[in-house]
């Protein structure tokens, strides 16, 4: 399955337009090899007109979610939440059950392009959530609403997502503040030292290792439910090889298994943020 899920990815660059379908395509392979361990969801409509979906795997009690492609260029991301999905399925993590959503923006990977065409225009997905220090509105895409929705319908606990180009695991806070500790720094510095295991990533606070973000998912996860979001920048490309796709997915995916496994059975009863928001913490971002 995993040579399958690789060349379907090569097979399909020349014609971007049949890449998401290509995807479901996939899922459903992996559903049908699996049957009794995986049953098929739908998230939600996203504004290209199609539906958001992928696989719950296990029957636990304890809900974890793996979600990719917020950005549509970053297809290296797709391939390893496949092989994820793939993994798990074959070898649920008992007590858990995990869903697994490949891509989010799916016009954007249909184009290859970052950012996802909505109905107010092109906008960047993970910039689009709820936060203490963002501009505007939220939500002005189908598809982080649907998400932010599924987050509370399913339960979640922890959350991986899932994006390339530059190797580390990061936590919040991520978004433009000088206070970027939480009362769980601990915590999230030993669930992403047990994630990075294979990789040799780094890890670190996500503003202050990467740069400011407002809006972006993992930072809502957390802030709004106390759930234990990890965010996984795996690779050195936002256009990996075959041979760099099959190194990320061997990589990343026993790190995202015991993730899940080491992370609390419940959410965070403390998560709110009680720092100040900065604006010149976003220079940083502005010039990358």
């Amino acid at each position: 399955m995993l040579e399958m899920i690789l060349s379907l990815f090569l097979m399909t660059k020349s014609a971007p337009p049949s890449n998401y379908n290509n995807v479901l395509l996939t899922l459903q392979r992996i559903a049908e090899t699996n049957p009794h361990t995986t049953t098929w969801i739908d998230v939600g409509l996203s504004d290209s007109g199609q539906m958001i979906s992928g696989l719950k795997i296990g029957d636990g009690e304890i809900a974890d979610l793996i979600v990719a492609t917020h950005h549509g260029n970053e297809y290296g991301s797709t391939v390893v939440a496949l092989g994820a999905a793939e993994a798990f399925a074959q070898n649920p993590i008992p007590g858990h059950t995990i869903y697994v959503i490949p891509v989010l923006n799916i016009s954007g990977y249909n184009t290859r392009s970052r950012n996802e065409q909505t109905s107010q225009g092109r906008i960047d997905p993970n910039r689009d959530y709820p936060g203490p220090c963002i501009r505007g509105t939220p939500h002005r895409s189908k598809a982080t609403k649907a998400l932010a929705q599924f987050l509370e319908k399913a339960q979640i606990v922890s959350s991986a997502t899932l994006h390339t180009h530059w190797p580390a695991v990061l936590y919040p806070w991520g978004f433009s503040t000088q206070d970027t500790n939480t009362v769980n720094d601990n915590t999230f510095i030993s669930l992403s030292k047990s994630a990075v295991v294979e990789s040799g990533y780094q890890i670190g606070n996500s503003k202050d290792m990467l740069y400011a973000a407002d809006g972006a998912f993992e930072d809502y996860a957390y802030l709004q439910h106390g759930i234990w979001s990890l965010l996984f920048e795996m690779g050195t490309s936002h256009s990996p090889s075959e041979s760099q796709m099959k190194k990320m997915i061997q990589e990343n995916v026993p790190g995202l298994r015991r993730f899940f496994e080491n992370a609390p059975k419940e959410r965070a009863q403390d998560h709110a943020f009680n720092g100040r928001c900065d604006r010149n913490a976003r220079q940083r971002e502005r010039l990358e």
